[in-house]
């Protein structure tokens, strides 16, 4: 196992288990709180968080093997992330923590089969303006920051 590997799955599985202990802590109006400017509840953010770990990761090993990712646009994630709202907005707190910790730790294990030089492999991201981009910088840019990025942006909104 690479080190560079373990500490990038080390951090997701940090960011995770720190939004799935702040999102323990949520009474149920927190829960169903709606995050400006966002316009989705905290309950359906950290599902969505949860959710598209294996997105992700999928993303990053096309790039770790040379391959380009040219289908990913933010108009397809805004739609991608409109019908997860409209179809998880009753979530459940238990089922969201349960879904969280299931996907980062397979995410996290994902990462760790990773050699330094699939790391260091780069192709173009449509992303980032199909910048060549290096499988690590995917990792930390989305399986790792997501969860720290909608934690921030909730604890902001609910005033915790």
């Amino acid at each position: 196992m690479a080190t560079r590997a373990e500490a990038l799955a080390q951090r997701i599985e940090q960011g995770a288990a720190t939004l799935a202990a702040y999102a323990e802590g949520l009474s149920d109006a927190q829960w169903t709180a709606v995050v400006p400017p966002d316009g989705r509840r905290a309950g359906v953010i950290i599902h969505h968080v949860a959710s598209v770990y294996p997105i992700e990761v999928h993303l990053a090993n096309e790039i770790a093997a040379g391959r380009p990712v040219t289908d990913v646009t933010w108009a397809a994630v805004a739609e991608m992330n409109a019908k997860h709202a409209q179809d998880n907005a009753g979530c459940s707190k238990q089922e969201t923590i349960e879904l969280l910790k299931k996907n980062s730790q397979a995410a996290a294990q994902a990462v760790r089969g990773l050699s330094d030089a699939q790391l260091d492999s780069a192709a173009a991201f449509s992303l980032n303006a199909g910048a060549p981009l290096t499988a690590q910088f995917v990792i930390e840019d989305h399986a790792l920051r997501h969860a720290w990025h909608h934690l921030a942006k909730i604890k902001a909104a609910l005033g915790a």
